[in-house]
């Protein structure tokens, strides 16, 4: 099946990098497009037709991928820090601290800014560096390639990422001995334009004259009923003032302006937030992210981790007061012998993979694109500032909508849940 590489069809490319960390010439690097998506260019002159590029290429060599005998376990952590620490119920760390147990090294995506990219530690106290849900592709620089050093000098290597990402590393090391090595997946519902959030950069630094220092897409507020998110997903730049959610999730940006040293911090609630509403249309994902070959059952890492999606309708006792729940899904049984043993850290049980996967659209099929996206990413692309896109493309939220999440959303229902099972 021809890639990239040859055909140069950008729905080809999943943006993994392999090729690039394969190259034994250095002959290609990724290159940005006008649509702020990263692409493999080669230099001809370099290039010495080794074909290893070709080879390591997911789509066009696809890894091995799991379907059956699946164990799936619904539930959050019970260290309330890390779990308040943590995008959904913090069972990435439950796995991790499991895992690595002794000479490991561990591997994730983590921000600054604007900027996202692969790094690795090796020490567990560091791992929160790697928490929170970063809605843009990372940058792999030289991850694979440590990886495979890692597992040579016989390490414990965990290594997480989205699904194309594994099938980049797992296409990467090829033959290599992948015994001590766990990878975990994040369910990915495809990764927006970068473009985006760099044009709210944009009308921050005119108002502000500042950047962007954290944006967090999925905040988790203190409140008077404790430390817990909202039941929507809010981005927030933030001011010096802590304030939290109650039941929402919340997209955060800290600005700080140095010359007052002082942060503004801005929160947006999902509804609310033109971010939510353009890339859940569809609009501005990648375009492999709209024929994504991982949206399935079949997977490739030995564990997928997603938010716990429905948790109130046939779970509700895995709510936990809004604080957040997981799913993970071990596909492999070196998946299922880590997440069994990582259960004693959490609370929660075992769960029907038919029920999970009702909820978990990325599981069973790739996003389809949207008609109007070539007329989006045009004015994106183009002079039209973040407020005229928002106003012209972004869906404000119905009155039936807005009852249904403020007024009788997920913790009213598992409220009265509770209160008829008399829990």
């Amino acid at each position: 099946m021809a890639g990239y590489l040859d055909d140069k069809k950008k729905e080809n490319c999943y943006g993994c990098e392999a090729c690039v960390q394969i190259c034994p010439k250095d002959a290609l690097d990724m290159q940005e497009d006008d649509e702020g998506f990263r692409y493999p260019v080669l230099n001809e002159e370099v290039c010495v037709r080794c074909g290893l590029c070709n080879k390591v290429c997911p789509h066009e060599n696809m890894p091995v991928r799991y379907e059956n005998d699946k164990y799936v376990f619904g539930g959050y952590i019970k260290d309330e820090n890390t779990r308040f620490e943590s995008t959904s119920g913090g069972a990435f760390s439950a796995i991790v601290d499991t895992f690595c147990d002794d000479n490991y090294v561990i591997f994730g995506a983590e921000a600054k800014g604007l900027s996202v990219w692969h790094s690795y530690i090796t020490d567990k106290k560091d791992l929160s560096k790697f928490r929170k849900s970063k809605y843009s592709q990372s940058k792999m620089g030289k991850s694979y390639q440590q990886t495979k050093e890692f597992l040579k000098m016989g390490k414990k290597v965990l290594f997480s990422g989205t699904p194309c990402q594994i099938a980049g590393l797992k296409s990467f090391l090829g033959s290599t001995n992948q015994d001590n090595l766990l990878t975990v997946e994040v369910i990915c519902e495809g990764v927006p334009s970068p473009l985006y959030v760099r044009k709210c950069e944009q009308s921050l630094i005119k108002k502000f004259g500042a950047y962007i220092e954290c944006l967090d897409y999925r905040y988790k507020g203190k409140t008077l009923f404790g430390n817990f998110k909202w039941d929507f997903q809010v981005m927030k730049a933030k001011t010096s003032n802590n304030w939290g959610r109650w039941d929402f999730e919340v997209m955060r940006t800290t600005v700080m302006i140095k010359k007052e040293n002082k942060k503004i911090v801005i929160e947006k609630d999902r509804w609310f937030n033109p971010f939510w509403s353009i890339w859940l249309k569809h609009l501005m994902s990648r375009p492999s992210c709209y024929e994504c070959p991982f949206a399935t059952t079949e997977r490739t890492a030995d564990i997928s981790l997603g938010d716990l999606w429905g948790v109130h309708l046939y779970c509700p006792e895995l709510y936990g007061e809004n604080g957040g729940a997981s799913l993970a899904v071990a596909n492999t049984e070196k998946g299922k012998t880590i997440l069994k043993a990582a259960e004693t850290q959490m609370y929660g049980h075992e769960l029907k993979f038919e029920d999970a996967l009702k909820y978990q659209s990325p599981m069973r099929k790739h996003i389809d694109m949207n008609p109007e996206r070539a007329r989006f990413m045009k004015d994106l692309k183009g002079d039209m500032s973040v407020e005229k896109i928002n106003k012209k493309w972004a869906t404000k939220p119905t009155l039936k909508l807005l009852y249904q999440k403020y007024v009788w959303g997920n913790r009213q229902k598992v409220w009265l849940w509770n209160l008829l099972h008399k829990k």
